[in-house]
């Protein structure tokens, strides 16, 4: 084999993979988390044994769909939130993206928790964004004092809940999301609005028994 047909095959592979994973992500949001994977593998224009080939199993296909968006929708805007003078309107700027981007994979989350494709290094690099963005906005005193690292996620499993309240693609979440950043704020805390918070509880992994509920 050539090198030239050797980067043709990659390059094949890597365009059917990618046309896989869109497929899986219309397909899920079209018919459910349960939609077929012999059906994927039709609406990406390729065999079943193809599909099989790429992801032996429906969770490395969830995850990739879950890599494919964040890389679309979600490290853009954390792009941009980490170069945003004001670190608040940064973290804001991450979770409206999030929260957003979940609102339209709504049933492509389904799928992750229903596969157990959710786990703790898969949304490392966006927590890590949240917490640098918030340690920021405490240096600013734009954020609460008392707000520590494994608040983030908790707050995120909080705003995600509500997207199982609503119908898909309802941008309710918005309400909830503008709570949450107020809460946020050390203005409610320093006038008496807001009570310090109690003690904060180490974070349990979603690898264990029942996960994060996404």
């Amino acid at each position: 084999m050539t090198a030239e047909t050797s980067r043709r095959l990659r390059a094949d592979a890597a365009r059917n993979s990618g046309r896989i994973v869109r497929a899986a992500r219309e397909l899920w949001a079209e018919q459910g988390p349960d939609a077929l994977l012999e059906d994927i593998a039709r609406r990406a224009g390729v065999g079943i044994a193809t599909l099989y080939r790429h992801f032996p199993d429906k969770a490395g296909l969830v995850r990739a769909a879950l890599d494919q968006s964040f890389a679309e929708d979600i490290a853009p805007a954390i792009e941009r939130a980490l170069g945003d003078d004001d670190p608040r309107r940064g973290l804001a700027t991450v979770l409206e993206a999030a929260m957003s981007t979940a609102g339209r994979e709504h049933n492509t989350l389904a799928a992750a928790r229903n596969s157990g494709a959710i786990t703790a290094e898969a949304s490392s690099p966006f927590i890590e964004s949240l917490t640098l963005l918030a340690r920021r906005g405490q240096q600013a005193g734009l954020i609460r004092a008392d707000l520590v690292p494994d608040d983030l996620p908790r707050i995120m499993v909080m705003l995600m809940g509500v997207l199982w309240t609503m119908e898909p693609g309802s941008d309710g979440w918005r309400r909830y999301l503008a709570l949450v950043l107020d809460a946020l704020s050390p203005g409610a805390l320093s006038s008496g609005g807001a009570s310090p918070l109690p003690p904060a509880v180490p974070l349990r992994s979603p690898r264990k028994r029942g996960g994060w509920p996404v």
